[in-house]
């Protein structure tokens, strides 16, 4: 999973998999879930996303997964 601000446009991707985004639907003004072929969530897309979510903290609890932090 990789969370991705663009700070130009105030939009936050988060990619859910690495998998192709085939279909899009808004769900609510501004937030795109984005859809594979088979049907399953790979994306969220969030515009004017620091109006929408904490931009600024980000917390980690319990994955079992290592995390990575990449300062572009």
């Amino acid at each position: 999973m990789k969370l991705n601000y663009y700070p130009e446009t105030d939009s936050l991707y988060i990619d859910l998999s690495e998998r192709t985004s085939v279909e899009s639907r808004e769900i609510s003004e501004g937030v795109v879930l984005d859809y594979d072929a088979d049907g399953n969530l790979v994306g969220i897309d969030i515009d004017n996303a620091g109006s929408k979510v904490d931009i600024h903290k980000l917390t980690v609890s319990k994955l079992p997964a290592s995390v990575e932090t990449v300062r572009g």
